[in-house]
C-alpha cells in the first residue's frame, strides 16, 4: 500500500477578502492534483488570514471573529476534496464551542465527510492571548489508505499522544504547525523525527511562513515542511522523504510506502515498537 502526500508551505499575507483566502487554498491544491497528491496538509493557524481582512476602521479581526468563518472554511475544503477526488488535511481553524474557543484540526475526505480533531496540550501564548480551550479526546480516521491521525504541532512533543496514536492503528501522523522562531521550529521539528523512530511511523509536517503584520501573535513565521520516516535501512539514512526550503512558499510531495512500516517493526535494524517493555511501563492505547 502506498499513498502519495504533499505539503503546503503556506504564505501568510495580508488579503481583503473570503475570496483572496479560497483562491490561494484552491492553487495550492490545484499544484497538488498536478503531482497525483492523495493527501494534502495544511498548516495550523493558517486561517489567521482571515482576520488580516480586518473592519470598517481598518484594524484586523479579532481571533473571536474567526468562527464566523467556519462555515465557508468547511464548504470551501469540502468541495475541493470534491473536485479534485483528494483527502485534505484543511491545517486548523478555530472553532467556538459553548462559549469557548478550540484550535481544531479538519480532515475533509473526497466524498464529503468531514473529520475533526481539537489541539489538546496549548501552549502558554494561546491560552495568554487568546484563551484557547484544550481538547480532551483522540481521533482516529480511516481511510482508503489506512489509518490516520492529526496531532497539531504542540502535541507533537509529547510522546504519550502520538503512542496511543499508533497504539490505535495509525501508520501516519499529519502534524500541521505554526512557529515563529527557530527555537519553535526546531522543538516541533525534531520531536516529529523522534515520534518516527520510536513508534516506526511517518510524519507529515508542515508550517506557515510569511507574516501578518495587523495580527496580533502572527507578525513573525518560521517553517518548513517534512516527509519523516524511522531511521532504518529501507528509509533514506536521515529519515527525510522531502523537506522545503526554510520559509518558502512551496508544497513538497513524496511517496509513503505503508508495507515499510510493517517490514521493519517485524525485522528492522531495531524493532521499537515490539521491543516495548509494557511490563515496566503503561501500553498506552
Amino acid at each position: 500500500m502506498k499513498m502519495r502526500v504533499s505539503a503546503v508551505q503556506y504564505h501568510l499575507h495580508t488579503i481583503h477578502s473570503f475570496e483572496d483566502f479560497a483562491n490561494q487554498v484552491e492553487h495550492y491544491v490545484k499544484n497538488a492534483q498536478e503531482y497525483d497528491t492523495e493527501f494534502l496538509l495544511f498548516p495550523e493557524l493558517f486561517t489567521t488570514q482571515l482576520m488580516s481582512i480586518g473592519d470598517e476602521q481598518g484594524n484586523a479581526l479579532p481571533i473571536t471573529a474567526l468562527p464566523s468563518f467556519t462555515d465557508r472554511y468547511v464548504e470551501l475544503f469540502r468541495s475541493l476534496a470534491a473536485k479534485y477526488e483528494m483527502y485534505l488535511i484543511g491545517g486548523t481553524h478555530i472553532i467556538e464551542e459553548n462559549g469557548k474557543l478550540y484550535n481544531t484540526a479538519f480532515l475533509f475526505y473526497p466524498d464529503g465527510r468531514v473529520g475533526q480533531q481539537k489541539k489538546i496540550h496549548i501552549t502558554p501564548w494561546e491560552v495568554k492571548g487568546w484563551n484557547m480551550g484544550a481538547g480532551d479526546s483522540l481521533q482516529i480516521f480511516e481511510t482508503d489508505k489506512g489509518k490516520v491521525a492529526m496531532i497539531i504541532c504542540y502535541d507533537i512533543e509529547f510522546p504519550e499522544w502520538v503512542r496511543i496514536a499508533k497504539a490505535r492503528g495509525a501508520d501516519v501522523i499529519f502534524c500541521p504547525s505554526c512557529t515563529d522562531d527557530r527555537h519553535a521550529f526546531h522543538r516541533v521539528r525534531y520531536t516529529s523525527h523522534a515520534r518516527t523512530i520510536e513508534n516506526q511511523v511517518y510524519v507529515v509536517l508542515t508550517g506557515t511562513v510569511g507574516s501578518l503584520p495587523t495580527v496580533d501573535f502572527m507578525r513573525a513565521n518560521f517553517g518548513q515542511a517534512a516527509i519523516l520516516t524511522p531511521n532504518d535501512v529501507p528509509f533514506p539514512p536521515r529519515g527525510i522523504l522531502a523537506e522545503g526550503e526554510i520559509n518558502h512558499d512551496m508544497m513538497v510531495t513524496a511517496d509513503l510506502d505503508i508495507q515499510l512500516l510493517y517490514d521493519v517493526r517485524e525485522k528492522g535494524s531495531v524493532t521499537t515498537w515490539r521491543d516495548r517493555r509494557t511490563d515496566l511501563y503503561t501500553d498506552w492505547k
